[in-house]
């Protein structure tokens, strides 16, 4: 059992379509969609937000995710008719509902509890850098120049590992094979940075739009960094699945 998810949009289009690309990183995780009002209009329903919670809701909570504001009220609402026990664990995110979703489903498939769950989602938002930065560095604000960087200790050399393999299958480092990467490194032991930015975060992977023939490059650090860069070799020689 897992976390579950509920869309609530105002569009049924958009809520299924939102549930079915998530679905795609992560088929072991219940996703409902509660889209558009009871008669199939624009719009938002407690009815279908219930609903979805019910059926979403294994025991390990559920977390929701909406687009705009009303759709953010009627969440609101839900939550308040449920008994206090199941409150305790259902919990609505405030986050960008594609990438929040996507994320959160990548955090629930990994067995995260619904707070980890929901703050997944909520990292979403911030994981793209701003307009002509690079992903995974930071920005040279003016107050910073010339100020060294603070001192990182420096790992024991048995702890360290890193590699790099050109990107074989055809659609390169899209959405599917971020999620698989994300998933592969979740619990390991190991901080590992690819091409700059957090290895283990499917939305930061996702920012670097790699594609076939380009070149994946990684650094782990910790206990588990061999059994990291192992693992990442054997998913891209492999092709994630996809050759």
């Amino acid at each position: 059992m897992s976390v579950g998810l509920v869309v609530v949009s105002h569009s049924a289009k958009l809520a299924e379509g939102v549930c079915e690309l998530a679905a795609q990183m992560a088929a072991d995780v219940s996703i409902a969609a509660a889209g558009g009002t009871d008669d199939g209009g624009i719009g938002t329903s407690l009815e279908k937000i219930m609903a979805g919670i019910a059926a979403t809701d294994s025991g390990e909570g559920t977390v929701l995710l909406t687009d705009l504001g009303s759709a953010v009220m009627t969440a609101e609402s839900a939550l308040e008719f449920l008994e206090p026990e199941q409150q305790q664990r259902v919990r609505m995110a405030d986050a960008p509902l594609v990438e929040g979703t996507v994320a959160a489903a990548v955090a629930a498939q990994t067995g995260r509890n619904v707070a980890d769950v929901a703050a997944a989602a909520e990292s979403a938002g911030a994981s793209y850098a701003p307009d002509g930065e690079t992903p995974g560095k930071a920005s040279g604000a003016a107050g910073d120049a010339g100020a060294p960087a603070p001192a990182e200790p420096e790992p024991a050399a048995g702890d360290t590992a890193s590699g790099a393999w050109t990107l074989v299958n055809p659609m390169g480092l899209h959405a599917r094979p971020a999620a698989v990467v994300a998933q592969l490194l979740a619990d390991l032991d190991a901080e590992i940075t690819i091409n700059g930015v957090d290895g283990k975060s499917v939305m930061m992977l996702m920012t670097l739009g790699l594609r076939p023939g380009e070149t994946l490059s990684a650094t782990a650090t910790g206990p588990d960094a061999a059994r990291a860069v192992e693992l990442l070799a054997e998913q891209v020689r492999n092709g994630f699945g996809e050759i």
